[in-house]
């Protein structure tokens, strides 16, 4: 995989300048919009194809967060032939009533698959939310990693971050 080619690819399609909100309700000027590669099937593909060399080995089960990780999870998985679950916000309030959606996560090691990381809260809900399910949760695969702490975001919460590209990667095509 070329990482420069894709970092070039990834931020000419998806950063936009102005005033944003992101999800710890920072202000920012800058904002990765991440549906407009996650809707794009050949960039969609090549970061799940990045993803595949960054999974740890005992992988069982593959953890798609709410929203944005879903369909990098679904790639990821296809690409694997692992299987996928899809990990909510919040549980449903109707029918099942679930957190996770797919097979019973108890006793399995589950990887995170999201797309990018600023703070890490939705990594640390989703780890917490599977390990209160009995699933073991130690990594999680991020197409961008925003946080610039080289990985220890979500160290305290013994939570790994592999990413395929981070944000310095990113500014580093803008030259």
């Amino acid at each position: 995989m070329d990482r420069n080619a894709l970092a070039r690819d990834l931020d000419s399609t998806c950063r936009l300048q102005g005033s944003f909100t992101v999800r710890s309700g920072q202000v920012v000027s800058e904002y990765f919009d991440k549906y407009r590669f996650e809707s794009r099937p050949d960039l969609l593909r090549r970061v799940a194809e990045a993803m595949v060399p960054l999974l740890p080995p005992e992988t069982a089960l593959l953890g798609g967060l709410e929203l944005g990780g879903v369909p990098i999870a679904t790639m990821v998985s296809s690409l694997t032939g692992l299987p996928v679950v899809f990990v909510r916000k919040a549980p449903k309030t109707y029918g099942t009533l679930r957190l996770v959606e797919g097979a019973d996560v108890a006793g399995t090691r589950v990887t995170l698959i999201e797309d990018v990381i600023t703070t890490g809260g939705a990594v640390r809900d989703g780890a917490t939310g599977l390990r209160d399910l009995g699933a073991i949760v130690d990594t999680v695969v991020c197409a961008i990693d925003r946080t610039g702490s080289g990985g220890s975001a979500l160290a305290g919460d013994g939570v790994a971050i592999r990413s395929v590209l981070t944000k310095a990667d990113l500014d580093a095509q803008r030259g």
